[in-house]
């Protein structure tokens, strides 16, 4: 079975599986989406989820975040690792949001990238969830794993990973299929011990990597 034939079956098989998939980050508007985004970097969704809300009632703008104190800021997401560069690119993202962007989160791949803080994986979250616009295909550690097993790709890079799946994958699923290989890969094709015995891809899959 060749890649496109193979990516197909799997977009039948995991869009039947999760038929309304939506981002595991908890937000009610496009600036918490970014800045739970950039703190689920090395932290679970879990974790992100159970600080954001104290984070974003004491910080509810753009604004207000721009002219956050760092060690308070610090302190709010300590528990997401990598606390202190995260509280920066945080309040320096806010800051240009505010400066270039009128306090808005700009809905554009180009603009997004310009943020301190902002690389491929979160703006294509942001662009995705926040506002329906598929620019790529968000590749985190599940979508890597994954992609690599599916023998999708060979790649390690997540730009690359990126690349193969946007010319398999057509632009309509670019957005949910992310999200089926997120929810895939926490449920079933884990990482040290994958259930294979029960996965729905079991067929279609080469297992690479697998032993």
């Amino acid at each position: 079975m060749n890649q496109s034939e193979r990516t197909k079956q799997i977009i039948q098989i995991l869009g039947k599986k999760y038929p309304d998939p939506t981002c595991a980050l908890h937000h009610h508007n496009p600036l918490q989406l970014l800045v739970a985004t950039i703190l689920s970097a090395q932290c679970t969704d879990e974790r992100v989820n159970q600080v954001t809300p104290r984070l974003f009632v004491r910080f509810p703008t753009a604004g207000a975040l721009a002219e956050a104190e760092l060690p308070e800021l610090e302190e709010l997401i300590r528990s997401t690792g990598f606390f202190r560069n995260k509280a920066k690119n945080i309040r320096d993202c806010c800051r240009m949001i505010v400066t270039e962007f009128g306090g808005r989160v700009p809905d554009s791949i180009a603009d997004l990238l310009r943020l301190p803080g902002v690389a491929r994986k979160t703006a294509n979250v942001v662009l995705g969830d926040a506002y329906g616009v598929a620019a790529g295909v968000v590749v985190d550690t599940h979508v890597r794993r994954l992609s690599n097993r599916l023998g999708l790709t060979i790649a390690n890079q997540p730009d690359k990973i990126e690349r193969d799946l946007m010319r398999l994958v057509p632009p309509m699923y670019w957005i949910p299929f992310a999200h089926w290989l997120i929810f895939h890969g926490r449920e079933t094709c884990k990482a040290r011990k994958p259930f294979c015995d029960r996965c729905e891809l079991l067929e279609i899959c080469p297992r690479i990597g697998v032993s």
